[in-house]
């Protein structure tokens, strides 16, 4: 099974939930599982949200691109934004402290089996089982 998304939304929550749903519909067409596709939502709306809010700094005239791949066993998911990037360490983040900044990546990679970070471009991979 082969699928490929490529596409891009203004920086705003209410056309991003939109945007999400979109790339969902299409892709309950070719994955029946449903715990995947929970995984797959929660992992786009995280990028995203986090692209929109912290890349973009929620400006409607920057946007957020999405590459999304099915391929063989794998979903490869690409988000890049317009902003000047992050360096991100999980390993920095104290769920104890209760900070709302970086939870979201920590959530996409417990739920990934490969997360990247190139400034303002990240990249989860998530295989297929």
């Amino acid at each position: 099974m082969t699928f490929r998304f490529k596409g891009s939304v203004c920086s705003d929550l209410d056309d991003t939930k939109i945007f999400v749903r979109g790339i969902l519909s299409k892709l309950e067409n070719i994955i029946y599982d449903e715990d995947l596709l929970f995984d797959i939502r929660l992992i786009l709306n995280e990028l995203i949200v986090n692209s929109v809010i912290h890349g973009n700094e929620n400006n409607r005239n920057k946007c957020v691109s999405l590459f999304l791949e099915v391929e063989g066993d794998a979903v490869r998911i690409e988000v890049v934004d317009e902003g000047q990037g992050i360096s991100f360490d999980k390993t920095e983040y104290k769920p104890e402290e209760l900070k709302c900044c970086g939870r979201g990546l920590v959530i996409v990679d417990g739920l990934s089996d490969e997360m990247y970070f190139d400034k303002n471009r990240v990249v989860a991979v998530k295989y297929i089982v």
